[in-house]
């Protein structure tokens, strides 16, 4: 038995584990009231919009994966909203700019969270959206604990709410003064949002599928979507560029998009089919790595010993590698996923891993496919923030907004599985506090992740309007011999795949329970340039936390990794549920000291 914090969750009932213990209590609610697993994701899901506003919102982004339970396969709803139609490289250039900044107006897209859940409330829910949204309301309207991280951003940010982002202050602000930890908070403007959406469904006619889709309407053709319009055209931000922009996004760019679904990519490793969304997302390059490491031996290597962490850093520099050659929206681009993800392509790529360090980023050479990534090594370490451990989203800048320290953005997820055996992976983002100015009628600010866009015109990534930039959002989800069997993911911009590979091949290859998978010490690189502005890298770099052994740490610097040792409980916010024949187990984070799983 390997050390754990916490028991593994263990019940026949149902199971839930998110980022945030309120979440957590909330979908378990739904659970005891007759709700299936669907409508506990979107309860918890719309929960977490409140309670972790510093790490997602409404007006975010969010793609998960659900399995049904009744016959239909695993589908992904994709909740990634495209690029405005207006946003054109050339509009950004014109502004003066040559990457699109991580905070302001210009890099909104559009908003494709609650959409999303909503569209997964409407297609496989079985509660009225009064009910799976009443938590929510609730703590946006009488208040809820502060989680000391909520202090903190608030804290970082209160300058340019005062002085620049002043719509933001009535929120965040309550007196003046930054909300201590602990105390209770709330948003009523958010509230009387998700009233609204509650009332458009109610006083439609007919069933409870076209009730919901009246609340779709409301969201992103009629109240909500004219909130929106008509702040982006008035508000001028101040954001990461040093000057104020206007915004591109406009309520005709949401009234044409809804949310996709679509089937995930998949491969076979061992008792296991991976499963992980296209490479719109960056989760294809966890099927890409497996490929790599499958039969380097993993299960004989000491999980905190430096082949185990040498192997895994090499094969996830050589696909972070690939995603920036290879990886956009298939809707906008041909790329060879299939190559990508094949035995043959994982065999030649594996044949690249050496006894040292690579120091460069390598892509692999595939006929037809010859996209050019000069751009993504560009120096940029004279814009570059230190780097932060455990995080990888947008960051605040100190010299463009007069802060007193840089924040950084994350995320939050969600694994759920119900009685009957459905089961959900979510992982909603974007819309920070921090992220841009709050629209006053919604009590919530817009996503930024047009910043994953080159403003290059053949770069594979480059913006295209009417598209989805490329995403960091990946959750995750596992079927062993042949049946459903396990939901996962984790919060972390551009460490989600790489925290969520180690607890796989924890879970996997070491036997450990969910636990003592997301428990074990944990690593990460930014080798390859980050998806998130200022774009940089930090080559052969290696974050360890601080359990790793010492001589781990010397074996790695001798073979020519940049180690940093983090604190001993820094990297990831995993969580995970699985479904083991009558037996539903579940298992969360407990890094940040907010995640926790439930079941019974």
């Amino acid at each position: 038995m390997n050390f754990t914090t916490r028991p593994e969750i263990a019940g026949t009932f149902g199971v839930v584990a998110s980022t945030h213990w309120l979440a957590s209590a909330v979908g378990m609610k739904m659970l005891e009231q007759g709700g299936n697993a669907f409508d506990a994701a979107v309860a918890a899901g719309f929960t977490l919009q409140v309670v972790e506003p510093h790490l997602n919102g409404p007006l975010g982004d969010m793609p998960l994966m659900a399995y049904d339970a009744g016959g239909e396969a695993l589908k992904v709803y994709c909740g990634q909203g495209p690029a405005p139609m207006g946003a054109t490289i050339q509009a950004f250039r014109d502004k003066g700019l040559d990457l699109i900044p991580a905070t302001g107006m210009t890099a909104a897209c559009v908003p494709g969270a609650t959409d999303a859940w909503l569209a997964l409330l409407q297609d496989k829910g079985t509660l009225p959206l009064s009910d799976v949204l009443a938590p929510a309301i609730h703590y946006a309207a009488n208040g809820y604990p502060l989680v000391a991280n909520i202090s903190k951003a608030i804290e970082s940010v209160k300058e340019l709410f005062e002085t620049e982002w002043t719509t933001s202050a009535p929120i965040y602000l309550p007196n003046g003064e930054v909300p201590a930890p602990g105390s209770l908070f709330a948003n009523p403007a958010l509230a009387d949002f998700y009233r609204r959406l509650v009332a458009e469904s109610e006083a439609a006619k007919g069933s409870r599928e076209m009730k919901v889709e009246a609340a779709r309407n409301a969201l992103m053709q009629g109240f909500a979507a004219e909130a929106i319009d008509r702040f982006v055209r008035e508000t001028e931000a101040m954001d990461v560029s040093g000057q104020r922009n206007m915004g591109f996004l406009t309520g005709d760019d949401m009234a044409r998009w809804r949310t996709g679904v679509e089937d995930p990519l998949t491969i076979d490793y061992g008792r296991f089919t991976v499963a992980k969304c296209a490479p719109w997302s960056q989760g294809t390059m966890f099927l890409q790595q497996l490929r790599i490491l499958d039969g380097m031996g993993i299960a004989d290597m000491d999980p905190t010993g430096p082949d185990f962490v040498h192997t895994v850093i090499e094969s996830f520099k050589l696909v972070s590698a690939d995603r920036e050659k290879f990886y956009a929206d298939p809707k906008a681009v041909d790329l060879p996923v299939e190559t990508l993800i094949s035995r043959e392509y994982g065999d030649a790529r594996r044949a690249l891993i050496g006894e040292t360090a690579m120091t460069d980023v390598i892509p692999g050479d595939i006929p037809g496919y010859d996209f050019p990534m000069d751009h993504a090594l560009v120096d940029r370490t004279e814009i570059a923030l230190a780097p932060a451990a455990g995080a990888g989203e947008p960051t605040v800048r100190r010299e463009a907004a007069g802060l007193k320290k840089e924040q950084r953005g994350d995320t939050c997820h969600i694994d759920i599985i119900d009685r009957w055996g459905n089961m959900v992976s979510a992982t909603p983002s974007g819309g920070w506090l921090q992220s841009s100015p709050a629209i006053p009628e919604l009590g919530a600010a817009l996503g930024t992740r047009l910043q994953m866009c080159w403003l290059v015109e053949d770069a594979v990534s480059a913006l295209r309007p009417g598209f989805r930039p490329r995403s960091t959002l990946s959750p995750g989800f596992a079927f062993r011999d042949g049946k459903a069997y396990m939901p996962f993911g984790t919060p972390g911009g551009d460490q989600q795949d790489q925290w969520q590979m180690l607890f796989f091949l924890h879970h996997a290859e070491h036997g450990m329970n969910l636990q003592e998978a997301i428990d074990c010490p944990a690593f990460h690189t930014e080798h390859a340039p980050l998806s998130f502005w200022p774009r940089k890298r930090l080559p052969a770099s290696a974050f360890l936390e601080g359990r790793f052994p010492e001589a781990t740490v010397r074996e790695l610097e001798r073979r020519g990794h940049r180690v940093t040792v983090g604190g001993d409980w820094s990297e990831g916010r995993l969580s995970a549920a699985s479904k083991d024949g009558p037996l539903l187990k579940a298992a969360a984070n407990p890094r940040g000291m907010q995640g926790y799983a439930v079941g019974r």
